[in-house]
């Protein structure tokens, strides 16, 4: 199976997403700065603040689960228990956004939501558990 190219193609395109995120964060905190927005009165310098915060802190999240790919493909094993638990919630994250993306943006941005929600799940599965080895193969020696 070419599970080193699926870890390293899904590496690839997770570290192409992050400052795409970033960038429309920018996009909508200058927005938000110009026009003096506010969400219930809220201080519109707080929403600009926050705004920075979600696409930094989401960019660095993109950055960190595609490291656990790049790792993954790069030693040709399956991530930890930390990393596959940051991409399986970066597979939540995608597929909730293509669901939220599909009404809003359209169906491209719904289109390369979910390729990115395949690749990820793809690379998961391929790191999986060996199906041919017996239950007492796989579980670790008695120390």
């Amino acid at each position: 199976m070419a599970r080193r190219p699926i870890a390293l193609v899904t590496a690839a395109v997770l570290l192409l997403e992050a400052p795409g995120v970033v960038a429309v964060n920018a996009v909508m905190a200058r927005f938000v700065e110009v026009q003096s927005m506010s969400l219930d009165g809220m201080d519109p310098d707080a929403v600009v603040t926050g705004t920075w915060a979600l696409g930094i802190a989401s960019g660095a999240a993109l950055v960190l689960c595609a490291l656990v790919a790049l790792l993954a493909g790069l030693r040709d094993r399956r991530p930890g228990r930390l990393g596959r638990g940051l991409l399986i919630g970066c597979a939540i994250v995608h597929g909730v956004l293509g669901a939220v993306a599909v009404g809003l943006l359209g169906w491209q941005a719904f289109a390369f939501l979910m390729a990115v929600l395949g690749l990820i799940v793809l690379t998961l599965v391929a790191y999986g558990e060996e199906a041919g080895k017996p239950a007492a193969e796989k579980a670790p020696a008695p120390a």
